[in-house]
């Protein structure tokens, strides 16, 4: 279930407005859409002493999900590979089952590489449209520790709680 903070009519009708290095404001909210590039110093890591979301931050966690993304396309392409360039004619009974069950254990790995990948697409996506960093359920914010530690989070820490004990609570 996914709620949402009501918004005055002002801010329903407010559209996105241009900033001067071409960041956009969407209620109140940075966006950064993929033509933006901001430069960030080296070393750069975001304070909870700036902005919260602010274009630098889009910025860094826009840089670290796409390098994850890449470090996962290029991990799937290369077992992807491996797979290919395997010779099929193997030994007797039990190297070819031991085989099969090390491929299928790949092909596990790369289908939640596929998985991580569309989450991590959809966390960029945010970051265009100016709802990174914000929490689905309660659009409060995330928090820069917990992003900082899973990039791709869509919840706060108390709506993950309650989502896993609603979760719980079913399995039960």
């Amino acid at each position: 279930m996914t709620t949402s903070k009501p918004q005055s009519a002002a801010a329903k009708s407010k559209k996105a407005e241009p900033a001067d290095n071409g960041v956009t404001m969407q209620d109140g909210r940075y966006a950064l859409p993929t033509t933006v590039t901001i430069d960030l110093p080296n070393g750069y890591k975001p304070s909870s002493k700036e902005e919260y979301m602010s274009p630098r931050q889009l910025q860094f966690f826009r840089n670290k999900l796409s390098k994850w993304r890449e470090e996962l396309v290029e991990e799937s392409r290369q077992t992807i590979e491996s797979l290919r360039d395997e010779v099929r004619d193997v030994g007797d009974e039990a190297e070819r089952a031991t085989r099969e069950t090390e491929n299928s254990l790949e092909l596990r790995t790369r289908d939640r590489y596929r998985k991580l990948i569309a989450k991590i697409d959809k966390a960029l996506k945010r970051i265009e449209e100016g709802r990174y960093g914000y929490c689905e359920e309660t659009d409060e914010e995330i928090g820069i520790e917990r992003l900082e530690a899973r990039p791709i989070a869509t919840l706060s820490l108390d709506a993950q709680e309650r989502w896993e004990h609603r979760q719980k609570q079913m399995g039960d």
